[in-house]
């Protein structure tokens, strides 16, 4: 190891740990500070999300949601780009689903329907990513700027659509008629009966997001594009010399981000709600932002991350539910904790840990060379 260098356990497994650990050493703080033990809050949490077969069932199935978001935000950074409209992006994703099943669940059964259904959730995500794109690479407009007012232009689309297209007739709901057997994906407790998951809503939808990790896998470090697109997000001025066009590696990379962002709808729009309604996305999009800082945009590091993640939304219910004194509000300050320590704050300890591995490679070489 080269001095300033890290091992990769270090930078993958190490790091992100401590930050881990300063986040729930903090929430702690909060947690003594209002008067309640923090271990017994540490003991609801992880009762709640793996205690039982309800509760890991919820937590696969919130999870399901971080990985498709925050594989989307690590496609883009490894290009350079910071795609924060995942939001907007799985809103309109989920559009595209919600149409491919409105069409076909009450012609063919749920596994034909399925692939339409990642067509359009795909394809919609991608092209609400495309504009954004095309701006940062053709009029320099930053792709931060116009994601995040993406966003709010999405949500805004979809709530004339709910309110005034796609609402049935004399339906107070601004959401979609529910879906037909064609159009819902099979729920894991049906597919796997043996399985004790209660009544939780995780779905299909979970193995679809594996296979997304390992597309994600395959692209980024075994593909010439994906060679390309880490080339052009380590040293632009580089690659564009070595022939990379930075305008069709932007837009690319900004297509393949939207679409498995769109693909979040798979799990809440096909599978949980069967229906399309207002505000399903919940801010996954943005807790994807922290996903995959906290799973070094490696996709095996996101699906620990998403976990994670997933815990602490179950978990914190079942805390908020046993312990009435940390509010839902507290729940949401410790999952903003994580994210602070994860995403400003991940090179807190960085500087400290080099110093650490640089005195060791210098005793090293210097018994070496005696």
């Amino acid at each position: 190891m080269a001095r300033g260098q890290l091992p990769r356990w270090v930078d993958y497994v190490l790091l992100p740990a401590l930050n881990l650990l300063a986040a729930f050493f903090v929430s702690g703080l909060v947690v003594v500070l209002i008067g309640e033990d923090p271990f017994e809050a540490v003991k609801w949490i992880l009762y709640g999300a793996l205690g039982y077969g309800e509760g890991i069932g919820y937590t696969l199935f919130y999870a399901t949601n971080f990985i498709f978001t925050g594989l989307a935000v690590a496609v883009a950074f490894h290009a350079g780009l910071f795609n924060i409209g995942g939001e907007g992006q799985a809103y309109i994703g989920g559009l595209g689903i919600a149409l491919a099943c409105l069409a076909l669940d009450h012609i063919v059964p749920w596994w034909v329907t399925l692939p339409f259904a990642i067509l359009g959730g795909a394809l919609f995500g991608a092209a609400w990513a495309f504009i954004p794109a095309w701006l940062q690479a053709k009029r320099g407009s930053h792709v931060v700027i116009t994601t995040i007012m993406f966003n709010y232009i999405a949500a805004n689309i979809m709530v004339y659509l709910l309110s005034n297209v796609m609402i049935p007739k004399g339906s107070m709901q601004p959401a979609s008629r529910n879906f037909d057997v064609g159009g819902q994906l099979p729920w894991l407790r049906t597919i796997f009966p043996s399985f004790d998951l209660g009544q939780s809503p995780v779905n299909l939808a979970l193995f679809i997001a594996l296979i997304a990790c390992v597309f994600v896998w395959v692209l980024i470090w075994r593909t010439k594009l994906g060679f390309e697109m880490r080339s052009l997000g380590a040293n632009p001025t580089a690659a564009e010399y070595a022939g990379i066009s930075p305008l069709r590696i932007t837009i690319i990379t900004m297509l393949i981000s939207g679409g498995l962002a769109g693909l979040m709808g798979m799990n809440e729009v096909m599978g949980a709600q069967s229906k399309l309604l207002l505000d399903f996305t919940a801010g996954y999009g943005f807790v994807g932002i922290a996903v995959a800082l906290m799973g070094r945009n490696h996709p095996v590091g996101i699906i620990l991350a998403s976990l994670l993640f997933g815990l602490l939304y179950q978990g914190g219910a079942e805390l908020a539910f046993e312990i009435p004194s940390i509010t839902r509000d507290m729940i949401v300050v410790i999952q903003a904790f994580v994210i602070l320590f994860a995403g400003a704050l991940e090179h807190l300890f960085r500087p400290a840990v080099v110093a650490f591995f640089n005195r060791f490679v210098t005793a090293k070489n210097g018994q070496e060379t005696a």
